[in-house]
């Protein structure tokens, strides 16, 4: 009988991961003539409380197993890790705010049923401000334009999914110790199936995303899938230092022409300066970004480092 691994990531959940885990057993249930299944959360180093809770879970029901991490490893590692240790025949990961609703389940196994070996869940709607949401489009409509390659994101995708065994396979060969799953999938090809869905707004605990998770998440698909902004660069280089002599000339001809009246001034020295020093820092910010992801893959330091498992 095949079996299917549903995982999720936590942190300081406690208010949710016990509905989490019922809501999951009762979809589940109606599968189990058809399939074995079990529930891996990945916790990363709650310090609220639900640790003991997901102790309480896996005493109860065996098929609950539970991952410790040894401290907070990041909302990019420590999902991940949990992905690529669960072994079965299919992988579905979801948050544990529930804000990615496990009554999908049954839809994401009938499309994996009729051969689909990637289903992605994609919000087509969600309570999110109007900014936010004008950014979110903005975002993945600039990686379409410079991506290097054909590899095309799914847009309002945040890894909630069922992903098969090959697929999961593939991407532990990978072994990519910083990865942007989202574009990684995208990357490894394979059939896949879109199941669109209204996403709830969270009721219970608070949200860990902050500007800084967003912008982490953002500069990493740009980083892992484009060297546009690098050749950007470059670029402006060479039209601002043909701007910079082009003034120049100008300047020294007029003041040829024009010794007596024409005063050169300190402002436009000053732009200038503060112009050219700007785009040097923004310059330096790009090509740190890429230093940054050559380093976090040259370093090669673990995913995750456990503390302890339980029903392994």
């Amino acid at each position: 009988m095949k079996k299917i691994s549903i995982v999720s990531g936590c942190y300081n959940e406690k208010d949710n991961v016990r509905e989490l885990c019922q809501r999951l057993h009762n979809v589940m249930s109606g599968f189990e003539n058809k399939y074995l299944y079990e529930i891996i959360i990945i916790d990363n180093c709650s310090n609220d409380g639900t640790v003991d809770i997901l102790r309480e879970m896996a005493d109860e029901d065996k098929r609950v197993k539970i991952i410790l991490n040894a401290r907070n490893f990041g909302h990019i590692r420590s999902p991940y890790y949990g992905i690529i240790n669960a072994h079965g025949d299919a992988v579905i990961y979801m948050a544990s705010d529930l804000q990615d609703p496990p009554e999908l389940i049954p839809e994401f196994i009938k499309k994996w049923e009729e051969g689909y070996k990637i289903v992605l869940a994609q919000k087509n709607k969600s309570e999110e401000s109007a900014v936010m949401s004008f950014i979110r489009k903005s975002f993945y409509s600039l990686l379409k334009c410079i991506s290097d390659d054909e590899t095309e994101l799914v847009k309002n995708y945040t890894g909630f999914g069922l992903y098969d065994r090959k697929v999961i396979d593939t991407a532990r060969m990978i072994d990519d110790p910083y990865p942007y799953f989202r574009g990684l999938i995208s990357e490894i090809g394979f059939e896949r199936a879109l199941v669109e869905f209204t996403q709830p707004v969270r009721k219970k605990g608070k949200t860990k995303n902050n500007f800084y998770t967003l912008y982490d998440n953002a500069m990493i698909g740009i980083v892992k899938h484009s060297k546009v902004p690098l050749r950007l660069m470059t670029f402006a280089g060479f039209v601002l230092s043909a701007l910079s002599m082009a003034v120049a000339v100008g300047y020294f001809t007029y003041k040829l022409l024009f010794w007596d009246r024409f005063n050169l001034g300190i402002a436009p020295v000053v732009i200038g300066l503060f112009f050219f020093a700007s785009v040097q820092l923004f310059s330096l910010g790009i090509i740190g970004e890429y230093v940054g992801a050559i380093y976090t893959r040259v370093n090669k330091k673990p995913l995750v480092v456990e503390k302890e498992r339980i029903n392994f």
